[in-house]
C-alpha cells in the first residue's frame, strides 16, 4: 500500500480579488440538477478490500478532529492531541505495511481556550491547530470583537481560523458588506489560513450558497467550509457539490486553489468516501490532500478505524475500543 504521509504540497495562498458582483450576479443554480447528480455518487461507485483501505488512510489525513462541547476540559484535549499524532492502532498499520507512513490527522480543532493546550498535546508533531473564532457558532456578535478574537487566537498559536459569515447579509443578498467583513477577518488572520463557514443549513437556496461562496473566497479565504456542526442540517452532498464547483470556477478564474471541508453530521466511513470520490471527480487529484481538503468531525475518526480493523482481521470489534470516536 503506496504511503499516505501527511506532507502538504505548497500552493499559492488566495490572496483574494477585488469585489465584482458581476462574476456571479446571474448564478441560477438548478436544484434538481444538482440532486441529481449528487444521488449518483454511491449508487454508482464501490470502494472494496485494499483500494477502501487507502482510501480511509487519505480520509485520516483530512480529518479535523474536533471538540467542540460546553464540556470540554484540558485533558479532552490533550486526548485529542494524542488520537490526532496516532490516528490508526499500530498493529493495524503495520498489517497494512504503512507503519512508517507518518499517518496524522490534518488538523485539530478547539475553541480559543484550549489553544494552549493544545500547543502541548502536539508538541513535536507538524499538525496545525484550527481555532474557531468570531462568535462562532452565531457570529451575532460586532464586527471589532470578531476581529478581535482572531488576532487573539493568532496571538495564542492557532495557525488557522475558521470563521462564520454572518448570515442575515447572505439572507439579504448584501454581498459587498459581506465581501468587506470576511476582507476584514482575513487581514486579520495574518499568516494563519482562513476557512471561511457559510452555515449552509441556513441559507435557503443554492443559488445563494454559491453567491456566498463566491463572495467568501474573493475575500480571500483559503477554505469555504459548510457548516458549523451545530445547525439542524449541516454538510451534504448537494450543498457540497455547489460550493465545490464554484471553487473550480474560481480556480479557473484566478489560478487561485481554494480548499474545501464539510463539516457535521459526518461520523461514517462510506460518506468519507463519498466526499473524497466527490473532490476527485469534480477538482482532481491536487484537491485530495489536507492542504486543500478537511473534514470537520469527531466520531469520524473512531468508524474508519473500525472498518480498518475489520479489513485486517475480518472481524467488526465495538465501538469503545477506539478511544476518542
Amino acid at each position: 500500500m503506496k504511503s499516505n504521509k501527511n506532507t502538504q504540497p505548497h500552493h499559492k495562498r488566495n490572496e483574494g480579488i477585488p469585489f465584482d458582483a458581476s462574476l456571479f450576479e446571474d448564478i441560477n443554480v438548478n436544484r434538481s440538477a444538482v440532486e441529481r447528480r449528487a444521488a449518483t455518487l454511491s449508487g454508482r461507485r464501490s470502494v472494496k478490500k485494499q483500494w477502501q483501505a487507502a482510501w480511509l488512510l487519505k480520509a485520516v489525513s483530512c480529518i479535523d478532529l474536533t471538540t467542540l462541547a460546553g464540556d470540554d476540559t484540558e485533558s479532552n484535549v490533550l486526548r485529542l492531541c494524542a488520537k490526532a499524532k496516532s490516528p490508526i492502532r499500530l498493529d493495524l498499520l503495520e498489517a497494512m505495511g504503512m507503519k512508517d507512513a507518518h499517518i496524522q490527522t490534518g488538523a485539530i480543532c478547539v475553541y480559543h481556550n484550549f489553544i494552549k493546550d493544545a500547543k502541548k498535546g502536539l508538541t513535536g508533531s507538524s499538525i496545525p491547530i484550527a481555532a474557531v473564532s468570531t462568535g462562532f457558532p452565531a457570529g451575532n456578535i460586532p464586527l471589532k470583537e470578531r476581529l478581535k478574537q482572531i488576532e487573539l487566537s493568532v496571538a495564542a498559536g492557532a495557525t488557522e481560523i475558521d470563521i462564520v459569515v454572518s448570515r442575515d447579509l447572505v439572507l439579504r443578498s448584501d454581498w459587498k458588506t459581506l465581501y468587506d467583513e470576511v476582507s476584514a477577518c482575513r487581514k486579520a488572520c495574518g499568516d494563519a489560513h482562513m476557512k471561511t463557514i457559510l452555515a449552509t443549513g441556513e441559507i435557503p437556496t443554492y443559488t445563494k450558497v454559491a453567491k456566498a461562496s463566491w463572495v467568501s473566497m474573493m475575500a480571500g479565504s483559503d477554505f469555504i467550509k459548510t457548516s458549523t456542526g451545530k445547525e439542524p442540517v449541516n454538510a451534504t452532498i448537494p450543498v457540497s457539490l455547489v460550493m465545490i464547483r464554484t471553487i473550480r470556477e474560481y480556480h479557473e478564474l484566478t489560478g487561485y486553489k481554494v480548499g474545501f471541508k464539510p463539516a457535521g453530521g459526518i461520523g461514517k466511513a462510506k460518506q468519507a468516501i463519498n466526499w473524497l470520490v466527490l473532490i476527485k471527480e469534480e477538482l482532481g487529484d491536487d484537491w485530495l490532500t489536507p492542504d486543500l481538503f478537511r473534514f470537520g468531525a469527531s466520531s469520524l475518526l473512531g468508524d474508519i478505524e473500525r472498518q480498518l480493523e475489520h479489513y485486517v482481521t475480518g472481524r467488526y470489534s465495538a465501538s469503545f475500543r477506539h478511544p476518542m470516536a
